[in-house]
């Protein structure tokens, strides 16, 4: 996976879901990599990663649509 990139990442996968339902609908085409411990479902997270040519537009997607707070 060299050519993908980190793009976002969160203890929760519901996050993670909504931010690659959101770029999924911008047309790009993101992957989940569960990151946790299989054992301790409280350690590592789930991170979002696109090609690394979808890295800049994901950002501002990102930032611009999707808030949690």
């Amino acid at each position: 996976m060299s050519e993908w990139q980190k793009v976002f990442s969160a203890f929760e996968s519901y996050k993670a879901e909504i931010v690659k339902d959101v770029l999924e609908n911008h047309g790009l085409n993101p992957v989940i990599i569960n990151k946790q411990d299989s054992s301790y479902s409280n350690f590592g997270q789930f991170e979002v990663h696109v090609s690394a040519d979808e890295v800049i537009k994901s950002l501002n997607i990102i930032e611009n649509d999707i808030n949690f707070g």
